[in-house]
């Protein structure tokens, strides 16, 4: 009897063990899953937002973020790397400097720019996802990688030419906005996933002293290839990242332009106060329909010697100055 009384306490310890550890591994799969939900939830919040941005101020000078898919400049490009490896860009992703993206002053984020280095003809097209360079004299500041597939991540800058691609930038845009069609340009007409009419095959008789092509059968029955549902407009333009293109190096010129004005006896003041720090002139231009007079320091022998007379034209007074490559 004292068998059995213990052969039953045994059994019931036993039961219980096993209930406890199967309530501890259901204890730990539900911590798993909690984990592995947060940890999803900070995946998605690295993909950041669209975004464009309200205007700013760096070091007394005005940014104006804005959609501008007619968008090109040349001027000097820059890289950042270790120092923010890791960090969130401007619109909320996580910044990976071994990723093709690059940083802009006032293009929608995110947004595509064909990226071409004038002094070597490389080309690449890199995903703009945070804001700067803020250096004065610098348009755009690559990813670490960007900068070594281009050739200059050892000079530290070169010159560029940064090109918006609108429809791949417009595509990126609709698809984080949640959009599934895009309007054609120019007419009201959206394209993208379209109602598809009903298509019935019927065969008819062939004409009079016409030949008969055979048919591909299966158990008598006519085949009748499926064709693929369009793609969606949205899904259609994605760039290649990744792919350098390689062409002429550029010849170019660096200037440092003090300022643009509507009327030449305002630039012709600018000219003679700084006509101390270096060659200067009074370009007639039009932009927009507009003459404008820009003024002109240069040319200079390279991106240093612009970078000083970039501080020199800022410390008279012109905030608003910056290097061109032309």
């Amino acid at each position: 009897m004292a068998c059995r009384h213990w052969g039953r306490m045994a059994v019931a310890a036993l039961a219980l063990t096993v209930i406890a550890g199967c309530a501890q591994t259901e204890l730990i799969v539900h911590a798993a899953k909690r984990i592995n939900k947060a940890a999803e939830g900070n995946q998605a919040n690295s993909k950041g937002n669209y975004k464009i941005g309200q205007p700013y101020q760096i070091e007394s000078v005005w940014y104006y973020p804005a959609v501008d898919y007619d968008y090109q400049e040349s001027g000097i490009a820059s890289w950042y790397g270790t120092k923010f490896h890791g960090r969130k860009t401007a619109n909320g992703e996580i910044y990976d400097m071994n990723d093709l993206t690059a940083a802009h002053r006032t293009l929608p984020l995110p947004s595509y720019v064909r990226v071409t280095n004038l002094d070597n003809g490389r080309a690449l097209t890199l995903r703009i996802n945070d804001r700067g360079p803020f250096a004065r004299g610098r348009i755009l500041d690559a990813s670490r990688r960007a900068a070594q597939l281009l050739g200059f991540e050892r000079q530290g800058t070169a010159r560029v030419r940064v090109t918006i691609l609108a429809e791949e930038s417009r595509t990126l845009a609709a698809r984080l906005q949640g959009k599934t069609e895009l309007a054609t340009i120019g007419t009201p007409i959206k394209v993208g996933r379209l109602p598809q009419p009903d298509v019935r095959v019927e065969s008819l008789p062939p004409l009079k002293g016409a030949s008969v092509a055979p048919k591909s059968e299966v158990n008598g029955t006519p085949v009748v290839k499926p064709t693929a549902p369009p793609q969606s407009r949205v899904e259609q333009l994605k760039p290649a990242l990744g792919k350098v293109s390689y062409g002429a190096a550029t010849s170019t010129n660096i200037f440092v332009q003090a300022g643009a004005f509507a009327k030449f006896h305002n630039a012709d003041i600018v000219r003679a106060k700084l006509s101390g720090v270096g060659p200067i002139k009074v370009l007639q231009v039009l932009i927009g329909g507009r003459d404008l007079f820009q003024v002109r320091v240069g040319p200079l022998a390279n991106i240093e010697d612009a970078d000083q007379i970039l501080n020199q034209v800022v410390g008279q007074g012109y905030s608003d100055a910056r290097i061109i490559v032309d």
